[in-house]
Parts: structure tokens; sequence; C-alpha cells
């Protein structure tokens, strides 16, 4: 069973930047795909980024060009480096694994398994 563990998160002002860590144990790294989901206050929680095992990414029109995910299977890590920040990003940020199979990687449905969850905070 994989476990995931989030670090990064914090305050900070528009236009700034942040970069959110997700380490991962218990399993083959390498074998796992990853995604980062936000949830803001009253909102439902939704996709922001993906990397596959090919190293495909994949971000929705909201945070292209803003945000890149990337990982590093020797440190068991996926990261997401976050540019140019809004106060609209202000949410908690979630991690996600899957074992490797077919199919999308944009969905809570398509993950195995989840982070405690770290927060963002976008002040204007």
């Amino acid at each position: 069973q994989v476990q995931l563990v989030e670090s990064g998160g914090g305050l900070v002002q528009a236009g700034g930047s942040l970069r959110l860590s997700c380490a991962a144990s218990g399993v083959t790294f390498s074998n796992y795909e990853m995604g980062w989901f936000r949830q803001a206050r009253g909102k439902e929680r939704e996709f922001v980024a993906a990397i596959a095992r090919s190293g495909s990414t994949y971000y929705p029109d909201s945070v292209k060009g803003r945000f890149t995910i990337s990982r590093d299977n020797a440190k068991n890590t996926v990261y997401l480096q976050m540019n140019n920040l809004k106060p609209e990003d202000t949410a908690v940020f979630y991690c996600a694994a899957r074992a490797y199979r077919l199919g999308l990687l944009i969905r809570e449905a398509d993950y195995d398994a989840w982070g405690q969850g770290t927060q963002v905070t976008v002040s204007s």
C-alpha cells in the first residue's frame, strides 16, 4: 500500500511561486502514475496536474503554463512547481497515486491512494 506525504504548502503573495513535494513509500514508485488535485473551500476537488509513468504530463487550462509537475524516481518524489500564483489558486492541494494501468489520469476515481493534503494560500 502506497503512503503519500505532501509538503511545501504555505502563504505566498499573488505572482509568487511555491513548490510542493509528495514523497511516496511502500511501493516501487517508478511503477506508479502520480497526480495533484486541489480543493478550495466550498468547492469540489479538481484536477491540477498528472504525470504518467512514461513522463507524459497533463494539465487543465486553468494552470497550463503556470504549473509544472515532475518526478524523481530515485527519490520516490513527485513535485508541483507553481509559478505566477493567483488568489484563486488558494486551496488544499492533494497528491494522488495509482499503479500503472491504461486509462485517464484526470479524475479522482482514477487514483488508488491520496495524501493528507497541504494548504496553499495566495494573498492579493
